[in-house]
């Protein structure tokens, strides 16, 4: 029997054209949600773009459905949870829209510039307004890229052609793939401070919504102009309107929002803020590439092939799985803890399995690290086929190395990763059915981390830390659900872990920092 294939919200034709080769293919670009729902039983391959919303209830109704492909990076309008529990593979194009993005955020870097939206509708408007729209030029500007993945290093390349300088932050570039792309990797503060152009290449999370707001923008020069090709909701419109309003900065560019369609909004009404709508992926070519990239991935899985670009995880064999499969969520929640408390730009990460996991194939571990270590910073999701290719192109050497015995624990999985700033290491485990945290460093702890926030913080051994921050955290009605101390030796050097039911306000972490003897302090969401 034929295998079906349905591909909706207008993917092109040209693009999807090579599924014919190995199924029927049938294109309705316009599919309300409950025709979706009633056709989507007789097929086996599914192509949308962001208009469908593939929930639950489709994926459950697609009886047949062996894969899902989304013609473009984000999977936000896909259920992947509901897809990965009936063994559907999810895939998209990752880098189908790389270089219209790119395009257009010179483009809009441009039009802000130069005033180039104004000029023209001024001038068909019958108005010559010649010194009006007097403009800058971008050469010897400096513009700060937040996100050097593969949009924002196409953004690097452009704006070095135009004799730009490039400056960055992304601590999950190495410093050799840096210098590869000539560009300067810096904090986030310096590229607020220093940059004349900032443009956002971040995906959109609970980490990096909002991340520019009034104290970066405090930060900023008055004569910055931003610009979000990303995601909307990385910046708060209404503040960012108020800003360019009130002359903090001197302009934006957006093209994304956070609520879209959108026809009216408080950045629609500043003469110096440029907007678009969604139009980052929208070229003929992305639209080719993007569509072409998903269809010959589905014609893969139909023909029992793995998918380059697979966003939840392929076959792994059962006997495998059964053993494994706790300590995804334990790679997973490791990386992240170890990305919040790294600091500098990552060099190499070296993943240890000891115990009765190391007799195992640890590829899928391997991936819930990295995808736990790059989920906020990497537009591209991180699988089990694409793990070593993302962590490759970013310059960060990955390491495994296993041994079968371990001296404490059934299984540990140890991470240490290298940056400019020196060494973090993370260990963990499954006890009790649970996650557990059990080394930082060199302390040998043991935090169940159930989610929520956490307060790390280093200090000298001695009577009296423990009460100043309880003060600090009581004063501010922050609430503290357990507490963890661990030491290397009496009245030596010391970590203590709260776990606390709301996160901390920068000036409360500053007055912890301010404690005699508290070394660093920081906040880590899990």
């Amino acid at each position: 029997m034929t295998m079906k294939v349905l591909a909706t919200d207008g993917a092109s034709e040209q693009g999807v054209a090579c599924i014919k080769d190995v199924a029927q293919l049938d294109i309705k670009p316009a599919l309300k949600p409950e025709e979706l729902l009633a056709i989507i039983g007789d097929y086996e391959g599914l192509i949308v773009r962001s208009a469908s919303q593939v929930t639950a209830q489709v994926i459950e109704a697609g009886k047949k459905l062996m894969v899902i492909g989304r013609a473009g990076v984000g999977i936000d309008n896909i259920d992947v949870n509901a897809a990965t529990q009936k063994g559907i593979v999810v895939v998209n194009a990752p880098t189908g829209n790389t270089i219209s993005a790119a395009e257009h955020t010179i483009g809009l870097m441009m039009s802000l510039a130069r005033h180039i939206p104004n000029a023209n509708a001024s001038l068909k408007g019958g108005q010559w307004l010649k010194s009006k729209y007097t403009g800058i030029e971008v050469r010897n500007k400096t513009i700060g890229i937040i996100g050097l993945g593969n949009i924002g290093s196409a953004v690097a390349r452009r704006a070095q052609g135009m004799e730009m300088k490039v400056i960055a932050h992304d601590p999950f570039v190495s410093a050799e793939r840096a210098k590869q792309l000539m560009v300067t990797m810096v904090s986030l503060e310096e590229l607020y401070k220093n940059a004349d152009f900032i443009t956002i290449h971040t995906p959109l999370n609970a980490t990096t919504k909002g991340m520019i707001g009034e104290k970066e923008i405090a930060m900023m020069k008055p004569t910055v102009r931003i610009i979000n090709c990303a995601r909307g909701g990385l910046i708060d419109e209404e503040l960012l309107a108020k800003a360019v309003a009130e002359k903090k900065i001197a302009g934006a560019a957006v093209d994304v929002f956070s609520k879209e369609p959108i026809t009216e909004n408080p950045l629609f009404k500043q003469d110096s803020i440029v907007v678009t709508p969604h139009l980052g992926a929208s070229t003929a070519e992305a639209q080719v590439t993007a569509a072409r990239d998903v269809a010959e991935q589905i014609v893969d899985v139909l023909s029992g092939k793995p998918a380059r670009y697979a966003v939840n995880i392929p076959f792994v064999a059962a006997e495998t799985f059964a053993v494994l499969s706790p300590f995804m969520k334990v790679a997973s929640l490791a990386g992240k803890l170890l990305r919040q408390l790294a600091e500098g730009q990552t060099k190499s990460l070296r993943i240890k399995y000891e115990g009765e996991i190391a007799n195992y194939d640890t590829t899928i571990l391997k991936a819930s690290v990295l995808s736990g270590l790059l989920e906020n910073v990497s537009e591209e999701h991180v699988n089990l086929v694409n793990a070593n290719l993302i962590a490759n192109k970013r310059g960060i050497n990955v390491v495994e190395e296993k041994s079968p015995v371990c001296e404490n624990y059934a299984s540990l999985m140890t991470l240490t990763t290298t940056t400019t700033a020196g060494s973090t290491t993370v260990a963990a485990t499954v006890m009790r059915g649970e996650p557990q945290i059990v080394r930082v460093n060199d302390y040998w702890i043991d935090i169940v981390p159930t989610g929520g926030y956490f307060l790390f913080s280093d200090h000298l051994d001695r009577p009296g830390i423990i009460g100043a921050v309880g003060n600090i955290t009581g004063k501010s009605n922050i609430n503290i659900n357990s507490m963890h101390v661990g030491r290397l030796k009496p009245r030596g050097q010391a970590i203590m872990i709260l776990a606390i039911d709301e996160p901390l306000p920068e000036k409360v972490l500053e007055q912890i920092r301010a404690v005699p003897d508290i070394t660093n302090a920081k906040l880590v969401r899990l």
